[in-house]
């Protein structure tokens, strides 16, 4: 079955009721397991349906319906370049490349764009979490409460990097009575298979309730860079998103984000939460400054395959190793340089690459710390001052006869313009050989190859020169420039 990641939002359904009731003990992290007896004593609490019952009787007035209207957006029409000379037959794939690459323009057309999500009140003045997708380029937030009152929202801040906003809501009419809201509990106290119970609006169904257990913790789904999201199998459905995830205690551990479905978009056992202790850290930026200030590096980074370990003459595979260097950026100014790789960072080991920018962003800007390098084989301490993150007719290889299975081609200003290149160095891959060495490796379409085993590739003269050379069994060691992004890619030569 074909699964998708779908980040829109969400809600729960009932999963069904418990048929018996166990108990679980209140261990130091204050994670419940099951008692092997249901044996209940001093320090044990009943687990029944009651007990979700008013766990959804005492959360539910402070979980919201958050809608929002966005502002209207042109409406895109896709055309068409003329085929280049002797590609004109309409069935012919090289067609896929243009169609790709050359953009869109704006049609006469606007249309309004709307969405609904969930949210929930975190103090009695009127304060909401919410996901970022959810009210992200309103135009209007609305907030309806359990008791069918509703409210115009404020944006306060957001963040789109770990999508988590900021709303507000006032009291009407002069009112001194406060919001319900809940309490923000742990997440880090987490443990897998804990009860947790999800509250929100699926499908337009208010104040739905679903129960659960943490299925996994620290998921990086590829959402973003700080991904380590909470993993559940509370049913959550487009329309939850937003809505808080609690464990027994009634204490909010998540905000419930996105689902792993099939062709259908509903729920089919897998969700995703995103810690309450993320949202903690950043939330005095978001309501002091409306947006988040975070540390930056200035790297480029990827993570180590066995291959590229082995052509950069690593021990293991442990680190992250730099693709690119920003110009003028804090790893620039201190003389890291690309192919380096990094396996500490304010005393910190950085074992795997998604480490590192969540330990980056945690850092103070103008803060000097110590990072660990490892080049040619010897590590290297850098003192780097971390800055603030800040919110950029033609001759063609033939893939056949290219070892590799590639076809490439000069970077005319025709390309560059219309693939909004922001150099002509290199080659761009123009095609890749179904089952060749380089599209299993994860070369693609649209790649811009820079260089080949540390010497630059500025032609299809400089590709075949240094492609031709490659022997059966070797290594191939590519820079590629893909979307922005720098990456080292290895291709084995079968």
């Amino acid at each position: 079955m074909n699964l998708n990641i779908v980040k829109h939002s969400f809600v729960f359904l009932l999963a069904g009721a418990l048929l018996f009731p166990v108990s679980f003990t209140n261990a130091d992290k204050g994670a419940p397991f099951l008692s092997g007896a249901f044996a209940l004593s001093s320090d044990t609490v009943p687990l029944s349906s009651n007990l979700f019952v008013d766990i959804a009787k005492k959360q539910n007035p402070a979980v919201v319906n958050v809608s929002s209207k966005s502002k209207t957006k042109p409406v895109t029409q896709q055309f068409r370049p003329p085929p280049p000379q002797g590609k004109g037959d309409p069935n012919d794939p090289f067609r896929d490349f243009y169609d790709r690459f050359f953009g869109q323009r704006p049609g006469p057309e606007q249309r309004p764009k709307g969405g609904t999500g969930s949210g929930f009140i975190i103090d009695p003045e009127g304060y909401i979490l919410t996901n970022n997708h959810v009210v992200e380029g309103a135009e209007e937030i609305i907030v309806a409460l359990e008791d069918d009152r509703e409210y115009t929202a404020e944006l306060i801040g957001s963040d789109s990097k770990t999508d988590i906003a900021l709303i507000k809501i006032s009291r009407k009419n002069g009112g001194n009575k406060p919001f319900p809201f809940l309490k923000l509990g742990d997440s880090g106290n987490l443990e897998v298979g804990e009860w947790v119970m999800a509250i929100g609006n699926p499908f337009g169904l208010s104040h739905t309730v679903t129960v659960g257990v943490v299925s996994a913790l620290s998921r990086n789904i590829g959402a973003g860079p700080y991904d380590e999201f909470i993993q559940t199998d509370a049913s959550i459905n487009p329309g939850n998103s937003g809505g808080p995830l609690m464990n027994i205690k009634g204490d909010v551990i998540g905000i419930n984000t996105a689902i792993i479905s099939g062709n259908s978009g509903g729920n089919v056992g897998i969700g995703f939460a995103i810690p309450i202790n993320i949202a903690k850290v950043i939330l005095k930026d978001l309501k002091e400054k409306g947006s988040v200030t975070r540390g930056w590096l200035g790297v480029m980074i990827q993570k180590i395959t066995p291959d590229l370990a082995k052509s950069f003459g690593l021990k293991d595979s442990k680190g992250a190793l730099v693709g690119d260097v920003i110009p003028d950026g804090p790893a620039f100014k201190a003389g890291i340089k690309r192919g380096d790789v990094i396996v500490s960072f304010d005393k910190q080991a950085v074992d795997e690459m998604e480490e590192l920018p969540k330990i980056v962003a945690k850092t103070t800007p103008g803060r000097s710390v110590k990072v660990g390098i490892v080049r040619d084989g010897k590590l290297n301490n850098f003192d780097i001052t971390i800055e603030v993150l800040k919110d950029s007719s033609t001759e063609v290889a033939s893939a056949k006869s290219d070892p590799v299975g590639l076809q490439v081609q000069d970077i005319t200003p025709e390309l560059m313009k219309s693939l909004k290149l922001e150099t002509k160095n290199g080659v761009l891959v123009s095609d890749v050989e179904a089952g060749g060495a380089a599209g299993e490796a994860g070369i693609r379409r649209g790649d811009v190859i820079t260089e080949i085993n540390r010497a630059p590739i500025n032609s299809v003269d400089d590709y075949n020169n240094v492609t031709s050379t490659t022997e059966k069994g070797s290594t191939v060691l590519f820079l590629v420039r893909r979307g922005g992004t720098t990456i080292y890619v290895a291709v084995k030569i079968d």
